[in-house]
Order: C-alpha cells, then sequence, then structure tokens
C-alpha cells in the first residue's frame, strides 16, 4: 500500500504546505527513520519522486483559462479566484471543470489533490460532488459530475448525494446492513468506453472500490491521493485535520495507457455545494522494478482492470508465442490431412462396395 518514505512524504505535503527545503530534510529524516524499523513493501531508496509542474495547478493559476498561453483550460461555469479554482458555485443546474492541456506519458505517478467541499444545504441536502480525471478525451462536458459518460480511462468520484438510497427510501426499501454506504462517498471506476456510469445508484456497478469520507463544510484542510504504481492504484485520504492518511482504495491489475490527460469536473443538480479545487500537485515516481515486472508491466493500450468480472472489461489475451503458433498450424495441418486420409479409404470402400453389388 505505498513505501513508508512515500507516506512520509504525503504527511509533509498535507502539513507544510510549499516549503521545499524544510519538506526535503522532512522527507529524508523520516525515510531513513522507516528504513531503520523496517516499514513498507518496498526498501526506501527504491523511490523517486519529482513534481511535474506541467501537469500541475497551483496559487496562483496563472494563465488558467487563457486562450493563447497557459497549460489548464476552464470549461462551462469554473472560475479562477484568488485563492482557489471553483468549479461550480453553491447554485443550482452548474457544471465546471478545468482541464490539462499537456498529455501524461508517466509510468508511475502520485496526484495529490487539494480541495474544498462547502454550502448551505444540511446533511444529504446537497450535491452532487466532483471527479478526477485521467482519460483520453478531455473538455468533453456530460452527465458524471460534469463530464462526459463512456470514457476511457480512471474516474476518482467524491459523491456527496446517496441517490440510490434516496430512491430506496421513496419506494420504501431498505438496504441490508452488508450493502448500505454512508456519503459522502470515494469511489473509483476504470472504464475502456464500453461502461456506463450508473448515476442512479451511484456508480456501485462498476466500482473497484471506495470508502465514507465525510468532507464537506470542514474548517480544516482537506486532501486526496491518488497513486498508480507498478499497475497498482491506491487512493488515500487526509480529512481529519490529524495530518493523518487513511487507507481508501486499494486495487491491484489496473492497466492504464499513456498520454491521457488529467482533469477535474463537478456538477449541480436540484441540490448544490461550491465545489473548489486548492490545488493538483502531479509527481513522478521512479521505482526500481525486476525484469518479470517489466516484462509485466509492458505499455497498454485500452484500460483494464485483471480478472474484474464486468462486461466489456476482461483482460486482453496474452500474445501466443512462435513456437506455440507453430505447433497449432502443425497439428492443424496434421488433423486436415488425416481427415483426407480417412475419407479417401471410405469413399474406395464405398465405390468396391458399389461395384460387387452391381454384379
Amino acid at each position: 500500500m505505498g513505501t513508508a518514505n512515500g507516506r512520509a512524504r504525503r504527511v509533509w505535503s498535507a502539513v507544510g504546505g510549499g516549503k521545499m527545503a524544510a519538506a526535503g530534510r522532512w522527507r529524508a529524516g523520516l525515510a531513513l527513520l522507516a528504513v531503520a524499523l523496517g516499514l513498507g513493501g518496498l526498501r526506501a531508496e527504491q523511490t523517486e519522486e519529482h513534481l511535474k509542474r506541467e501537469h500541475s495547478l497551483s496559487k496562483p493559476y496563472q494563465g488558467v483559462g487563457s486562450a493563447s498561453s497557459g497549460l489548464w483550460d476552464l470549461l462551462g461555469n469554473a472560475m479562477v479566484m484568488t485563492q482557489y479554482i471553483r468549479l461550480t458555485p453553491d447554485v443550482q443546474s452548474k457544471q465546471g471543470a478545468v482541464w490539462n492541456r499537456v498529455p501524461c506519458y508517466l509510468r508511475d505517478w502520485e496526484m495529490q489533490v487539494h480541495f474544498k467541499i462547502h454550502g448551505q444545504g444540511k446533511k444529504n441536502l446537497n450535491g452532487d460532488g466532483f471527479a478526477i480525471w485521467y482519460t483520453k478525451d478531455r473538455m468533453q462536458p456530460g452527465p458524471v459530475f460534469g463530464s462526459k459518460d463512456n470514457f476511457l480511462g480512471l474516474g476518482v468520484f467524491v459523491d456527496t448525494y446517496p441517490n440510490e438510497e434516496k430512491q430506496q427510501e421513496a419506494q420504501k426499501r431498505r438496504y441490508s446492513p452488508g450493502n448500505q454506504r454512508v456519503f459522502p462517498y470515494i469511489s473509483a471506476m476504470v472504464n475502456n468506453g464500453s461502461l456506463t456510469y450508473d448515476h442512479d445508484r451511484d456508480g456501485r456497478p462498476t466500482e473497484l472500490g471506495g470508502c465514507t469520507a465525510m468532507v464537506r463544510n470542514l474548517n480544516h484542510d482537506t486532501f486526496l491521493v491518488i497513486r498508480y504504481v507498478k499497475r497498482r492504484l491506491t487512493v488515500l485520504i487526509d480529512i481529519d485535520g490529524k495530518h493523518e492518511w487513511r487507507d481508501c482504495i486499494d486495487v491491484p491489475g489496473v492497466r492504464l495507457p499513456r498520454g491521457y490527460y488529467f482533469g477535474t469536473s463537478s456538477v449541480t443538480g436540484d441540490l448544490s455545494d461550491n465545489h473548489d479545487i486548492i490545488s493538483l500537485k502531479l509527481y513522478q515516481l521512479t521505482v526500481e522494478r525486476t525484469p518479470e515486472e517489466e516484462k509485466r508491466d509492458r505499455e497498454v493500450y485500452l484500460p483494464v482492470v485483471d480478472n474484474l468480472k464486468l462486461p466489456g472489461m476482461e483482460a486482453p489475451l496474452e500474445p501466443m508465442s512462435g513456437l506455440a503458433l507453430f505447433l497449432i498450424v502443425f497439428f492443424s495441418l496434421v488433423a486436415i490431412v488425416f481427415a483426407i486420409v480417412i475419407g479417401v479409404i471410405v469413399y474406395n470402400k464405398w465405390q468396391e462396395q458399389s461395384r460387387k453389388h452391381f454384379y
């Protein structure tokens, strides 16, 4: 679930903001402590991270939304403010987004999201939430938290309104305790373009994993981290004001193509909230791999999740080796020849029997 030094760096990120020099000292010290204690699944020296400014968004948001310069585009009702980018105001029927203009070709990465959701509505009388995207298409509005459905790529959703629960209540039906989810709720979805996000069920049929996250109307900072390393997707949250990260989602076998775009979007309907993005910071992670891992982590061209039993999401078949292909062709030819020989023998016997019957 991530390295000890990675977790130490992320804790610093939540606490220290932009003090790079102090961060380096904190990160180095905590990483050495982690090594001494033998923490984490990977050795501390195996992972290095570098902030990629071309994929990051932070104050003072210079050039955001500019037609001629800048790295980020605005869509819909999104507005640049001095302290944040507001995707949607606390007004009904609004949608907005901000999208990176530069495709990301990193193999391993981590996106840190600093956000705030707040508004006048009481609990479960607010909506709808926002999404963080890594997708092939950008700047396309739609019904999934303000972005298009049947997307290609990854979506992480911070959903603040329980549509399914409200429908169940309207029908005077109740969940079983094992099925009920408490909102706000964070979930993830990988789509190869064939799946539809089920808004009425809050994405439950296509959810990879999720967790409850009470993120509305808080007086402290709230953070979310999306980490993609060695085909493993993890999501962590820091929402309690304690500068501690909590596990939310951990899914192995996730295969995402390179060259997709990062973005974030939001939508309001009959209910509303302010959805603010304070910063998006993308880090390139340099991770050591064994030869076996290099072979396993070859580049893919469609998003897929191994062993995921969803329509249209089967993992691609491994290509056959030259020997396997030769054996298949060889035995196929042998079977064809054998069938022809048997056919000739049967035909000759039939002819002999026909001649004897004639005479």
